[in-house]
């Protein structure tokens, strides 16, 4: 196999290259320095079989701008560089409805209307041009992490207050977590020829309260930290305030409790993994954060 990765510079994208040439495949790997997807398309772009588009503005917080011309633009701009290739698209669950619990989610529910981000908001828009592209495969994880994570664990640990880490809900919360192992499996898979195009939710093989999963990642980093919880309703509305007021202020960085965070960590967020298995073959292997005192 010949593939091209974008965003191989990055977390997902770097595991994708990794594991692609580990597997005898020859990778051509970009990264902003060798391709900035947002000033257009590629004027020379290798022969491959197929592309992973893994590239993408996550921030959550800021300026729109960027982050739209980053997942939209640049996503236009990969799809014009490979006519007529195999695309696999790393999208995002957060092309679900964000104000209400997902459970179990289908593909097929989403995207929506309504969204708390413009990195939301931009995945969802970047889904819809792709979904008239033939030999096109959207892949939606759910809170990725793993080695080399720098997004999700960064946070938690930055949430850590003493020797307690505060969360918003009881705790018991069941969420579909997606290790970068699993996700790395499905790309390959997705860039083989007789794989389906189409959407596919990609996660562990079981969903996991939220409480109990940060309790064995915290543990796993040798951290002794107690997971206390907060209330919903209050802490929605004073995040909602604090975004207000953040964004009056015009501060880069946001608030400590956002409304995206409390709808990830408050709301039922799983996923329907049938689609993946049955059509894809997928079979991923369970949550487990072993190892992770070197993440």
């Amino acid at each position: 196999m010949r593939i091209a990765v974008t965003g191989a510079a990055g977390f997902v994208g770097g595991a994708v290259a990794r594991a692609a040439a580990g597997a005898g495949w020859r990778v051509h790997a970009f990264g902003r320095a060798q391709w900035d997807i947002d000033r257009g398309p590629l004027p020379d772009p290798p022969a491959v079989d197929a592309v992973v588009h893994c590239a993408a503005g996550v921030n959550d917080w800021g300026p729109a701008a960027p982050t739209w011309r980053t997942n939209v633009d640049g996503t236009r701009h990969v799809a014009q560089t490979f006519p007529g290739v195999r695309l696999v698209h790393i999208s995002s669950a957060s092309v679900y409805d964000p104000f209400v619990p997902t459970v179990c989610a289908r593909e097929d529910a989403a995207p929506v209307s309504r969204y708390l981000t413009a990195y939301a908001a931009s995945k969802a828009a970047a889904e819809r041009f792709l979904a008239s592209r033939p030999a096109t495969v959207v892949l939606r994880p759910h809170a990725v992490y793993g080695p080399g994570d720098r997004v999700l664990l960064p946070r938690i640990l930055g949430a850590i207050r003493g020797s307690n880490l505060w969360i918003v809900g009881d705790g018991r919360t069941r969420q579909s977590l997606t290790a970068i192992g699993n996700l790395v499996d499905a790309a390959l898979r997705a860039c083989e020829p007789d794989a389906p195009p189409g959407v596919y939710n990609v996660g562990d093989a079981e969903p996991v309260a939220v409480a109990d999963a940060l309790r064995e990642l915290l543990a796993a980093r040798g951290l002794r930290v107690g997971v206390r919880t907060l209330p919903v309703r209050p802490a929605w509305a004073v995040a909602g305030a604090a975004e207000a007021a953040w964004r009056l202020a015009r501060r880069r960085r946001p608030p400590r409790l956002t409304r995206y965070a409390i709808a990830h960590l408050a709301m039922e967020r799983t996923l329907d993994l049938t689609a993946g298995r049955t059509r894809m073959g997928l079979r991923p292997a369970p949550t487990s954060f072993a190892g992770a005192e070197t993440w």
